[in-house]
């Protein structure tokens, strides 16, 4: 299963960021334990690459764990290093081609969303979600239908469920899920809003 194929089965993709690096790990671990098939560990991370190589190690080569806010070749050389099987940009990012694995690009407009494409993008992270909101994806579907799109920004659970409605090939949530977990904050509430956006995931209402 590829990247694409494992976020059209999952439909869920979990975005770390905190201030704790080991913190960060747990949060990493305790989300591949609650069945969250898809992580990406954000660069602005404090210590990301440490986090990302020592989670690759832990959890196993088949394990889609990603880098994301990458921003430049420089970026991405760094990630796949430290052992990150897909790579996630907040915008469009020249020069990812060889590295050879996915890579979900940032846009926003039709324009940028042709770009990104035109760059080898695997799939659209649709960024920042919130300006245009579930509406607006769904404008996208007409002139983009083969495009996978992946909603990220702001996306609680009802913004989840309204994205998957209108044809999101999975959904992208950073706080909402995470919430103060990669800094430090309770795992068993992560546990708890993991499940709650598996269910929303699968199909059910928030």
């Amino acid at each position: 299963m590829n990247l694409v194929e494992s976020l059209r089965a999952h439909r869920l993709l979990a975005i770390v960021r905190g201030k704790d690096p080991a913190a960060a790990l747990r949060t990493v671990h305790t989300l591949a334990e609650e069945g969250v098939a898809a992580i990406e560990v954000s660069l602005t991370t404090a210590d990301a690459l440490t986090v990302i190589r020592q989670a690759r190690a832990e959890l196993g080569p088949d394990a889609f764990l990603g880098a994301g806010t990458v921003r430049s070749p420089a970026d991405a050389a760094r990630a796949v290093d430290a052992g990150a099987s897909y790579l996630v940009t907040p915008a469009l990012v020249d020069g990812l081609e060889p590295y050879g694995i996915p890579v979900l690009m940032g846009a926003l407009t039709p324009t940028e969303i042709e770009l990104a494409l035109a760059r080898g993008a695997a799939a659209i992270k649709l960024f920042p979600g919130t300006l245009g909101g579930p509406g607006y994806l769904r404008a996208l579907r007409g002139p983009f239908p083969e495009v996978p799109f992946v909603p990220v920004g702001g996306v609680d659970a009802q913004a989840a469920r309204d994205y998957l409605d209108r044809g999101a090939l999975a959904v992208g949530v950073g706080s909402p899920l995470v919430g103060d977990a990669a800094d430090g904050g309770d795992l068993n509430q992560l546990r708890s809003r993991a499940a709650e956006f598996r269910k929303v995931a699968a199909g059910g209402r928030p």
